[in-house]
């Protein structure tokens, strides 16, 4: 198990019994799309935010970005973090069929893979310092090809698809992405290799 310093904000009871045997970190659930209609619950996890940080875990299925973009637009953005799954096709073990888009869910993952994206993230784990890397701008997403072209989108979904990132990510959340996962200078290169 474990330890993680910030809190943990995923949709389902079934994502937070997963999570709850790979890590010891407070876990919050959303119960889906109620927490549009909860003050109170919204309003206990801005505290919790404020005071420990918050990971928000959510599918990468458009339900997930919709719960996502949702709580990143109503929780101060210096209190989050984000942690992506990959977009794995499958199903989870106690469902009979996959879900809509056909991608796994938070529930899921394997604990590497969980373990892997909280990394990325940025959590905090075992007071361990987390590695910094050199931050990639939007000028640099501009100059790659990746935004304000127009095969920029497209350009985009290529590399998503190869970093198996989430498919629905903006721009900008690409670009939050890449900067938890590779340097400018690994960007470039992973650019011309996949790219050109």
């Amino acid at each position: 198990m474990v330890k993680i310093k910030e809190a943990i904000v995923v949709e389902g009871r079934y994502d937070k019994n997963t999570l709850s045997q790979i890590v010891d970190a407070p876990i919050f659930q959303t119960d889906g799309f109620s927490v549009m209609n909860d003050k109170s619950q919204l309003e206990l996890l801005r505290k919790v935010a404020k005071v420990r940080g918050l990971i928000v875990f959510t599918d990468s299925d458009g339900a997930g970005f919709v719960i996502r973009n949702y709580l990143k637009g109503t929780i101060a953005g210096n209190y989050l973090k984000h942690a992506y799954i990959p977009d794995i096709y499958g199903k989870e073990r106690r469902k009979s069929a996959p879900g809509k888009e056909g991608k796994l869910g938070v529930e899921g993952m394997s604990p590497e893979v969980i373990l892997d994206c909280l990394r990325r993230a940025g959590a905090t784990m075992d007071d361990c310092a987390q590695p910094s890397f050199s931050q990639i701008t939007k000028q640099d997403m501009m100059e790659l090809g990746l935004s304000g072209g127009a095969d920029s989108s497209a350009k985009r979904k290529q590399l998503l698809y190869h970093l198996q990132l989430p498919e629905h990510m903006s721009a900008n959340a690409m670009l939050q992405a890449l900067n938890l996962l590779y340097t400018k200078e690994e960007l470039t290169a992973l650019v011309k290799e996949i790219l050109e």
